[in-house]
């Protein structure tokens, strides 16, 4: 077991180093072209800290081992909204996140519907290429809502957009962000392999492991950065960068993989991870709806993430 295990932690300190340099790269990006802070969160941010679930799920289908995919789905899921935006509320300096963007409901619908699709698409038991392709379509009019209300263009960072001191660091970014996505991949490919052995050597089905062990671990830099956003003042960031991968789980991981070759759904996950993790993002919708969460609501959704990973490693 303990070379499946060198091999697991190798393969996922590459993806998450690659996605930590890919990431800071498009957020600079995406600031210099003016978007706010909260889209480059929901945006950029988060699809950049998903990107490990992503590759992770498209290299699980070529291999054969397609329910990973709704493992790593179910589970970064669970991550995020219970155990980082737990963390995040507790270690604001306010002692409670203030919800202060209003487009930010939104994007609370667009979690919930997003729920709603991937619950549907996986409650035979199979997510099919068709599905996976309408996946990707609500993923695109997430992306088309974003486009349309999330630019926040000033004149002022549209002048310094055009010095040629930033048109060098822009092209500086591009040029990480390229090198960065070739390490996503390279990282990602062992990650799966060393998942599948580490598995085995554990003796537990693929599946259980990836809603597990996985997300746990692809979730880090999520969990990094909103909580470095918190304590920085920026909570708008964190909760924008904890939807948007979400979401971007939900629709585009789901839907890209599925649509490369379909994704199985064991019952083990559709008889508790699934319905968990949806009523997890239901509880979330409704203790938003003061535009605050709490510091004890925060320790509530830690609570429960504890109880849903101690469920599916089978210790309760």
């Amino acid at each position: 077991m303990l070379p499946a295990l060198v091999a697991f932690a190798v393969g996922l300190a590459i993806l998450l180093v690659a996605a930590h340099f890919f990431t800071a790269a498009a957020e600079r990006i995406g600031l210099a072209l003016g978007m706010s802070a909260f889209v480059v969160g929901v945006f950029i941010v988060s699809i950049g800290t998903s990107l490990p679930e992503l590759v992770a799920s498209l290299l699980s289908v070529r291999a054969g081992t397609s329910e990973i995919v709704a493992g790593n789905v179910l589970g970064a899921n669970a991550a995020n909204l219970l155990l980082i935006l737990g963390a995040t509320s507790i270690v604001v300096p306010a002692g409670r996140i203030v919800l202060g963007e209003e487009y930010l409901f939104i994007d609370l619908h667009f979690l919930l519907g997003a729920m709603v699709l991937l619950g549907a698409t996986m409650a035979d038991g199979a997510i099919t290429p068709l599905e996976g392709w309408l996946l990707l379509v609500g993923y695109g009019v997430y992306m088309a809502y974003l486009a349309a209300e999330g630019r926040t263009v000033t004149a002022d960072t549209a002048q310094t957009a055009q010095l040629p001191a930033r048109s060098r660091r822009l092209a500086v970014d591009a040029a990480i962000l390229v090198a960065g996505a070739v390490a996503i991949y390279l990282g990602g490919d062992r990650t799966v392999a060393a998942l599948g052995r580490l598995a085995a050597a554990l003796e537990i089905a693929p599946a259980i492991a990836s809603v597990t062990i996985l997300a746990i671990g692809t979730t880090l830099p999520e969990l990094v950065i909103s909580i470095t956003a918190a304590r920085r003042g920026l909570a708008s960031l964190a909760v924008g960068n904890i939807l948007g991968s979400c979401i971007f789980n939900a629709l585009a991981v789901s839907g890209a993989a599925a649509a490369s070759g379909g994704v199985e759904v064991p019952t083990s996950l559709r008889a508790f991870a699934l319905p968990f993790v949806a009523a997890a993002s239901l509880l979330f919708y409704l203790l938003t709806q003061d535009k605050r969460i709490s510091r004890w609501e925060g320790m509530l959704f830690l609570v429960l993430f504890l109880l849903f990973m101690t469920r599916m490693a089978g210790l309760a």
